[in-house]
């Protein structure tokens, strides 16, 4: 995927929230003015992630991150990848020690946009994550191993969710799911 893909995704990508829709502006500005945008190196860049449901909507997959010490979802960055989507797939499979053919992506337009902070580490200096989201599904009955990056990865239930990690980008997905639930199928 180009930049242009992105930029187009990010042009189709329609919310009700209002902090994602200017999420979606300044990631949109940010990355039409820099070609850079997907490298690590930049103070502010590019990065993917995938919001992982089971089929009936009712649990998220979340880490609990080794180096940050919060739970998330599966993600990280681009390191020079324009396909951010590919980014994505790449991340939740690596977090999840799942294969590839066990990821099942529900949509292929973008789910979230968040802008946000993340903090220093030993490897890292501050930097800020402009985190392109997608939906994806996981069977929740294949055991999910993990990976070195976490020290545990659960299914929570969706009204858990903000148990584990309580920032407005987490609610907001869950949020998003909720609304999505009620527009499945019984």
């Amino acid at each position: 995927m180009h930049r242009q893909q992105l930029l187009s995704l990010l042009a189709l990508h329609r919310t009700s929230f209002i902090e994602e829709a200017a999420f979606v502006r300044r990631a949109y500005d940010f990355v039409s003015r820099h070609p850079d945008c997907f490298q690590r190196e930049h103070p502010t860049h590019v990065t993917g992630s995938s919001w992982v449901v089971n089929s009936p909507r009712t649990h998220v997959l979340l880490m609990h991150h080794r180096k940050l010490n919060q739970w998330f979802q599966p993600g990280g960055h681009a390191d020079g990848d324009h396909d951010i989507l590919q980014v994505a797939m790449k991340e939740a499979h690596e977090e999840t020690g799942l294969g590839y053919e066990h990821l099942r992506l529900v949509a292929d337009d973008v789910f979230d946009v968040d802008i946000h902070i993340t903090d220093a580490t030993a490897e890292d200096a501050r930097h800020e994550h402009i985190d392109i989201r997608f939906l994806m599904e996981i069977d929740d009955q294949l055991p999910v191993p993990g990976n070195y990056e976490s020290h545990q990865v659960i299914w929570v239930p969706l009204n858990a969710v903000t148990r584990y990690n309580n920032s407005r980008s987490t609610w907001r997905m869950a949020e998003k799911t909720r609304r999505m639930r009620g527009a499945l199928p019984r």
